[in-house]
């Protein structure tokens, strides 16, 4: 490979200049390997930030990520394998009931993860509330667990596409996170590094989702709709709604205990339509039924036979975890001490801010404000009054549990500003945006 200068690429791009495809690889290679320094990536993706990749870049970009280690063989899987990624939002814990859900109906999903990105959940660190519970893979220990139950929850090894697992750390750390190709090539390249058939994306819109404009939420999911289409892999994007937290509980543990509730045949209503609407999709791309109706038919009889929640309990004790947790959620983490937060005022809700709200858990633990901290699994925040619910002053808004008072006292800070009043009820807000195919 041809040796190229870093800080001239970065002022090239910082200019407004264009980068060959030889040149992209040498510095996703470089990097990989530790010969490109964090500071000089920094500047990199800083400069593509402001610039971005033109679609022949942006190829360029997810290509060599994808290539920058392993690849997944799941040829030997005969199940369709149908994936689901989320861009991020504070409680978005749907890839939880999600999975198990859609195995249950007769699709593999290979479904790899990430850990909470700036203000946003992670699927792995709630996952990793479950006592036990592990999400590190060997290539072959993947392909053997999804043949055995259909399912696999897992993170990024080592060796599959190291260069997004490092650029996603330096990214949060470096305010270079809200970027259409960075995410776009950040998402693809793990996605199409899985050997999938399909691949189902929820791009979040609004205040606790990396995109706030559904404008620039539907370029993203055209920019990743035509990656995947290039790779000869169907993805279908739905936009759905987060300016407000999706579900009641935002943190970790309390996010499994409701996603236990969704298998169950039960849950909040908007995560419950959510998570229905994008297994309907995998269930149609992965063939296994012929329409929606059927889809939504099938996906009823696995809630309600115990099918999904069976499926949940299984893949819970093949990655090490408890299963008796999935019949006894008080055997997650739970807070030492409880906080009410209360109206202020009688009247209709009409904000619960999504982003004010994940950040509140940040501060209180339940999530990360540097990419070593720890998480505590235990901790988190239960919402009581959301959009269009009439409260009265002095009724409680939320419940936090926590364990840290210096933690408590900085979320109560910015929690006790995420919601606002009217004497009128608001206007019903849609939930589901549009999708692009």
């Amino acid at each position: 490979m041809a040796e190229y200068s870093m800080p001239e690429l970065i002022a090239r791009k910082r200019d407004g200049g264009t980068l060959d495809a030889d040149e992209l690889r040498w510095v996703i290679d470089g990097y990989t390997k530790g010969t490109i320094p964090d500071y000089q990536m920094s500047a990199f993706l800083m400069a593509v930030v402001c610039r971005g990749l033109s679609s022949d870049e942006l190829a360029a970009w997810t290509e060599a990520m994808l290539h920058s280690g392993d690849v997944l063989d799941l040829s030997s899987i005969a199940a369709p394998k149908v994936d689901k990624h989320s861009t991020g939002g504070v409680g978005d814990k749907v890839s939880i009931p999600l999975a198990p859900l859609v195995a249950a109906c007769g699709v593999a999903v290979p479904m790899m993860s990430g850990r909470g990105l700036g203000h946003t959940g992670g699927t792995l660190d709630k996952l990793e509330s479950i006592p036990g519970f592990s999400t590190s893979f060997t290539a072959d220990e993947f392909v053997a667990q999804l043949a055995d139950i259909g399912i696999v929850l897992a993170g990024q090894s080592e060796s599959l596409v190291p260069a997004d697992r490092k650029i996603y750390a330096l990214r949060d750390a470096t305010a270079t996170v809200p970027s259409i190709p960075l995410i776009a090539s950040s998402i693809m390249s793990k996605k199409l590094a899985e050997d999938l058939d399909a691949l189902v994306l929820d791009v979040k819109v609004g205040s606790g989702a990396f995109m706030k404009d559904l404008g620039d939420a539907e370029t993203l999911a055209r920019t990743m709709v035509d990656i995947g289409a290039a790779h000869g892999t169907k993805v279908v994007a739905h936009l759905t709604a987060m300016d407000q937290p999706l579900g009641y509980e935002v943190g970790n543990a309390n996010e499994i205990r409701e996603s236990i509730q969704v298998l169950r045949g039960g849950g909040p209503p908007d995560l419950v339509s959510v998570t229905m609407l994008l297994a309907e999709e995998m269930l149609l791309l992965g063939g296994v039924a012929p329409d929606r109706s059927a889809a939504r038919d099938r996906l009823e009889v696995a809630l309600s036979s115990g099918a999904a929640v069976d499926r949940f309990r299984q893949v819970v004790a093949a990655q090490g975890g408890n299963p008796d947790v999935v019949d006894d959620p008080a055997l997650l983490p739970a807070p030492d001490h409880l906080h009410e937060v209360v109206a202020s005022r009688s009247g209709y809700v009409t904000r619960c801010d999504a982003l004010t709200v994940g950040w509140a858990a940040v501060r209180l633990g339940a999530g990360r404000s540097r990419k070593e901290d720890r998480i505590d699994p235990a901790v988190g925040i239960t919402l009581h009054a959301k959009v269009g619910d009439r409260v009265e002053a002095g009724s409680s808004l939320a419940t936090v549990g926590w364990n840290d008072r210096e933690r408590l006292d900085g979320c109560l800070e910015l929690l006790e500003t995420a919601w606002e009043f009217a004497d009128e009820a608001p206007p019903a807000a849609r939930l589901v945006l549009g999708e692009v195919r």
